[in-house]
């Protein structure tokens, strides 16, 4: 199986901007394995010692938006010391904004991120969509703003999270040929619901590679050619007699499907 890299990420505020920003980043690298542990609020020395401490135990990456300078150049010093490989999203971008506005930055953190309205509808849009994840909690899809629906490994979670964390609530539901999908998915606005499709080859390389990360034969049913455009055509021909949009996601990076599921759906 391979090996998880552990990413760490640093911030003396939330951590959200690092997070969205390495997502991104991971969209080029779906067939690698890794796994994000965000560690908030970092603003002491420490703080900084402690979390470069389990970095180095597991030979992370660390990711760190801290805008105290000091602190900054603490986290460059101790991990170019430890053989640590780091990257600065902040203090770079910083300097440049300050020299056009010719003023040193606030260095205050957290500004990027006040507790405001907005803030509590999209953790309340993240809580939602966790609990709604896989076809879970079916009875609340009316409480959706957004419901995708599609076949196994069609990115149906990173899109759901992705959309989340701009604060829409959003329930996927799996399409699995044989099963019923759930009555409420017939009562919702078809307004608000999205159908995913993608190539045939596309998924059987996604779902392989799934496969061969959970240490199975990638040569099962699951990633079985015929078995996947079987599973499409069920899946299209279900879709063609709902008024629901229709989005590929094909070759597609997640912020690219988001933006079109929200103009599609005429959210944007």
């Amino acid at each position: 199986m391979p090996t998880v890299q552990v990413i760490y990420l640093l911030s003396d505020a939330t951590g959200e901007t690092a997070e969205k920003m390495v997502m991104a980043a991971l969209t080029q690298f779906r067939d690698k394995p890794a796994r994000l542990k965000r560690i908030n609020n970092v603003r002491t020395k420490n703080q900084v010692y402690e979390a470069l401490d389990e970095a180095l135990d597991n030979q992370g990456l660390v990711v760190y938006t801290i805008v105290n300078r000091d602190l900054a150049q603490l986290i460059h010093d101790e991990c170019d010391s430890l053989g640590l490989i780091s990257i600065d999203l902040l203090t770079p971008l910083l300097m440049k904004v300050a020299h056009c506005f010719g003023r040193s930055p606030k260095e205050t953190p957290g500004l990027l991120h006040g507790v405001d309205e907005a803030y509590f509808r999209r953790i309340e849009a993240i809580e939602f969509t966790v609990k709604h994840d896989d076809g879970q909690e079916s009875r609340n899809l009316h409480k959706a703003d957004i419901v995708l629906v599609g076949i196994s490994r069609t990115s149906k979670t990173p899109l759901s999270i992705y959309l989340a964390h701009r604060g829409w609530k959003v329930a996927n539901i799996p399409l699995v040929k044989g099963i019923d999908p759930p009555v409420e998915l017939f009562e919702v606005d078809p307004k608000r619901v999205a159908a995913l499709v993608i190539d045939p080859q596309r998924l059987l390389e996604v779902r392989a590679a799934r496969l061969r990360n959970l240490g199975q034969d990638p040569r099962a049913a699951y990633a079985d050619y015929e078995e996947i455009e079987e599973e499409l055509i069920h899946a299209r021909k279900f879709f063609r007699d709902k008024p629901w949009v229709v989005i590929d996601v094909s070759s597609k990076a997640v912020e690219e499907t988001a933006n079109e599921v929200l103009v599609k759906l005429g959210l944007k």
